[in-house]
């Protein structure tokens, strides 16, 4: 859903090629998403009378760490999520 939202969010608002990138990094799997646009994404204050533009929303709310970072062209756009769960077990869905 992560990596499915940011590359949907990079195809609906920059005007060129998105490259994607994937990791495994210590006990984290870091998704990348860069773009040409150089506006960095926000997600929006809640609002029950919003219909749609929540999806960076959602990802903020999933994930365990998200960066922005302006390129020379573009953005980059790196979210991060645990392989495990606090306890130690396999994360949800996994």
């Amino acid at each position: 859903m992560v990596v499915s939202e940011l590359v949907t969010i990079a195809l609906k608002y920059a005007p060129g090629p998105v490259l994607r990138d994937l990791r495994i990094t210590g006990e984290m799997v870091e998704f990348v998403v860069c773009d040409c646009d150089p506006v960095l994404p926000f997600a929006r204050a809640a609002d029950v009378g919003r219909v749609g533009q929540h999806g960076l929303e959602i990802v903020m709310a999933v994930v365990q760490g998200f960066e922005t970072q302006r390129e020379p062209v573009g953005k980059r756009i790196t979210a991060r999520i645990a392989l495990l769960d606090t306890a130690g077990r396999a994360a949800p869905g996994q």
